[in-house]
């Protein structure tokens, strides 16, 4: 299979760790979004969202948004399992999961900056205080939703709802967010780094972020 991914997008993150935890093979393809890649006519054939991640299956079957594609890859390969079968774990989990994928990022991502910037004349700095207190007002969420006794977010093992909150953490340090009041996030995210899995995953691992550091030395 193949996953059109862009190094620094977090939801692509989420896909390329749950894929690597499930150790499944795949090609990565890249998609520069500063460069606008996404809105290519063949990309949007495969994407009409003109997003990622996108995921496309052996037999040519594509898949869009990342929360489908993990639940997907956790039926289509249960194990090691993401998303709980019990359905009040699940519940707590999914809400969590969503609490990201449905409330941080979707005020937060490239083409919504894009716009403040373009739109609205929003100065970098403006960019930075809005991307930081919409991440802080679901990261306050998030905090009271988590376990206080567990390495992960509600367990010993990383669940889809780490994924996300791993993922944005990146985010959150790349604009400055404090991130003190956070302890149990701060956990997650630790615990998670910790899983070379998941690491292997993360932007900093990714090609191009190894060419950017290159090119810099």
């Amino acid at each position: 299979m193949k996953l059109y991914s862009y190094w620094r997008s977090t939801t692509s993150y989420r896909v390329r760790a749950a894929l690597n935890l499930k150790s499944i093979a795949y090609d990565l393809v890249p998609v520069d979004l500063i460069a606008g890649q996404q809105r290519d006519e063949d990309y949007r054939a495969l994407n009409p969202n003109a997003g990622v991640p996108t995921l496309v299956l052996d037999d040519g079957t594509v898949l869009t948004q990342s929360i489908a594609i993990l639940d997907y890859l956790d039926a289509a390969w249960p194990t090691p399992r993401l998303i709980p079968q019990d359905p009040l774990d699940r519940a707590k989990v999914m809400a969590a999961a969503h609490t990201v994928a449905c409330d941080i990022h979707p005020v937060n991502n490239l083409r919504v900056i894009a716009e403040l910037k373009s739109r609205f004349g929003a100065t970098p700095d403006q960019a930075r205080e809005w991307m930081c207190h919409w991440i802080g007002e679901g990261f306050a969420s998030l905090e009271h939703q988590l376990a206080s006794d567990t390495a992960f977010s509600f367990g010993s093992s990383p669940d889809i709802a780490d994924l996300c909150i791993v993922a944005q953490i990146y985010n959150a340090r790349r604009w400055g967010l404090n991130l003190t009041p956070f302890p149990k996030l701060r956990r997650v995210e630790a615990a998670c780094l910790d899983v070379p899995a998941i690491m292997a995953a993360h932007p900093d691992q990714q090609n191009e972020a190894q060419d950017i550091r290159r090119a810099s030395a």
